[in-house]
């Protein structure tokens, strides 16, 4: 058994199994967003990457030997991890998000946490909003990014969705110049994660997943789906009927029942 760095508190949700087949190894590596616990499983809305990926079961065979103190790697191929590379590389990848603005290109930053209160990334935010590059977030909790405050971030956005599920998922998504990244992990936009957490986000490279991802966060963010809406002064609004006063869309209903189709559908 081993507990993890010093100092650190291990919070990144990872496993990795290894099996020879046939004259070779394969790695088979699942990242998720949420904790491997069967009571939270049937209570928080999460996400997880299943893959066999050779790249990712590299990383994860070397973030693994990190903590068990085998390696002092400190970069990955797939992987930001705190508290080394996270908070930079998301960063850098919002701060390029202007560049691309500014020739043309398409450019958006769209992020879904539980917590946003690290001034870094929000200055990140501000400055890419000034830029006229559009900033979505969804947050489920404590936000200290303003929206629409003038001359600071008229661009940006902030949604909340409480529902039957504990919204627990962080995904992060760039427009990239029309080649869209997408990345998603354990990591909350606050200190204790970026700093004081080992926390670990994977890259998305597969482009059904990747524009999956990004709908789900088109859907969070659209204004005919019930949520809070933060204002420039810090107060939430409840916005959950249309001009009609019929009912908003419950975007959990909607992958519930999207799950269910699947089902239904499915081949044996």
């Amino acid at each position: 058994m081993v507990y993890g760095l010093v100092g650190l508190k291990t919070h990144c949700k990872l496993s990795l199994v290894v099996r020879q087949e046939g004259e070779t190894l394969r790695r088979y590596s699942h990242v998720g967003t949420g904790n491997y616990h069967p009571k939270t499983a049937r209570l928080y809305e999460d996400l997880g990457l299943l893959t066999a990926d050779p790249q990712v079961g590299a990383d994860l065979s070397d973030l693994f030997n990190r903590l068990s103190g085998y390696s002092r790697r400190e970069t990955y191929r797939r992987l930001l991890v705190a508290p080394k590379s996270l908070r930079d590389g998301l960063v850098s990848r919002i701060t390029k998000e202007i560049q691309h603005h500014r020739a043309g290109r398409p450019a958006y930053v769209r992020i879904k946490v539980n917590s946003m209160v690290d001034e870094a990334v929000i200055d990140a935010c501000y400055r890419a909003a000034q830029a006229g590059v559009p900033v979505d977030v969804w947050v489920r909790g404590i936000c200290a990014l303003r929206p629409g405050v003038t001359g600071l971030s008229e661009n940006i956005r902030v949604r909340s969705i409480l529902g039957r599920f504990l919204e627990h998922s962080r995904v992060f998504a760039f427009g990239n110049g029309g080649e869209p990244e997408v990345w998603f992990g354990s990591a909350d936009m606050m200190h204790r994660n970026l700093d004081r957490r080992i926390e670990a986000l994977v890259r998305v490279t597969d482009p059904a997943h990747r524009a999956a991802l990004n709908r789900l966060l088109e859907t969070g963010m659209s204004d005919a789906t019930a949520s809070w809406h933060l204002g420039p002064d810090g107060d939430w609004t409840r916005h959950a009927t249309d001009a009609d006063g019929q009912p908003l869309r419950n975007v959990q209903e909607m992958l519930i029942d999207a799950r269910r189709r699947r089902r239904g559908t499915a081949t044996p």
